[in-house]
């Protein structure tokens, strides 16, 4: 088994829709970022990639390039999935906490589990998210900004 860490974060702001795990949350203000500042699949993109021993999703999709402007994190998943297939690795499962004050994820999670399932070729069992909130403390207390730590382990073929 190879196992890898990944932690992402962004500011929420208004005027953007709040999206995380691939699912439209009803919220007032949504996340910043280059993409869709999906904090949930940048941290699992950068989790998978660091089990491969890749750099980041900074690296494969930087945000200084037109081209990623306003990308999907659905669509980098599956980019960092179809990469890693490519050199024999299969996911066996993530694990993810979500940090964010409001609003509340729970109704949510079963669909973003089916979504991030789906994308890597896993059974939902296979796929942990939780939430939690940082009590009030920082700049995620203060509702202004959501972060996520993801974990994922993968094997590879040829591997002993």
């Amino acid at each position: 088994m190879r196992v890898g860490i990944g932690y992402d974060v962004h500011p929420l702001t208004e005027g953007r829709k709040l999206i995380l795990g691939g699912t439209d949350i009803p919220h007032d203000r949504g996340l910043a970022g280059h993409s869709d500042g999906d904090v949930l699949l940048h941290s699992i993109a950068d989790a998978l990639l660091g089990g491969a021993g890749k750099e980041d999703i900074g690296n494969l999709f930087p945000d200084n390039d037109p081209r990623y402007e306003g990308i999907s994190s659905m669509s980098i998943l599956t980019r960092v999935q179809r990469e890693l297939l490519e050199e024999g690795f299969r996911v066996h499962n993530v694990d993810a906490v979500i940090v964010a004050e409001e609003p509340r994820l729970s109704p949510y999670i079963a669909q973003m589990r089916k979504n991030i399932a789906q994308v890597l070729g896993i059974k939902p069992e296979r796929v942990g998210v939780k939430s939690t909130t940082s009590e009030g403390l920082g700049f995620l207390g203060k509702k202004r900004g959501i972060a996520c730590w993801s974990v994922a382990s993968l094997k590879k073929k040829e591997d002993p």
